[in-house]
């Protein structure tokens, strides 16, 4: 399974989100800047975050995109998912899965459990938690720096 690339710009965009300041609008330049993804795109994906609700976009003078939910209610599984959909590893083990072999399938129940774990890391973790790691590691980057 491979996140698309607009799964994870949607990611970036939220851990900066929530490395800040609760209620920081910041715009889609600047966005695109810091997560290093093409403007046009981006937009496409900021479209998305609004539509599911985890951002909120404002218009105008001063506008720009602000969480609308606080980042440690959303979690990575929840952006993932916003983007590209429920996450599956093999139709078998879906939101909807129908397959005649499960029964006789060996494989089935690695299928399963690998499936579960994937959900329950990507689950495990909010957004505010990897805008810390994030702060951490800018931090730390920041003081190499200087020496």
């Amino acid at each position: 399974m491979q996140i698309t690339r607009a799964a994870d710009y949607a990611v970036r965009v939220m851990v900066h989100m929530a490395s800040l300041p609760p209620a920081t609008r910041v715009p889609r330049h600047s966005l695109a800047q810091v997560t290093e993804a093409p403007d046009s795109f981006l937009s496409k994906v900021l479209q998305q975050l609004v539509a599911s609700g985890l951002l909120i976009s404002h218009r105008g003078a001063g506008g720009g995109f602000q969480l609308a939910v606080p980042g440690e209610a959303v979690s990575l599984l929840d952006v993932v998912e916003c983007v590209d959909g429920p996450v599956q590893l093999n139709l078998c083990v879906g939101h909807h899965p129908e397959c005649a072999r499960e029964p006789a399938c060996v494989v089935h129940p690695v299928w399963a459990e690998a499936q579960a774990a994937l959900v329950k890391v990507l689950n495990g973790i909010s957004m505010t938690q990897l805008g810390r790691r994030s702060n951490l590691a800018s931090a730390l980057t920041a003081t190499e720096a200087k020496h």
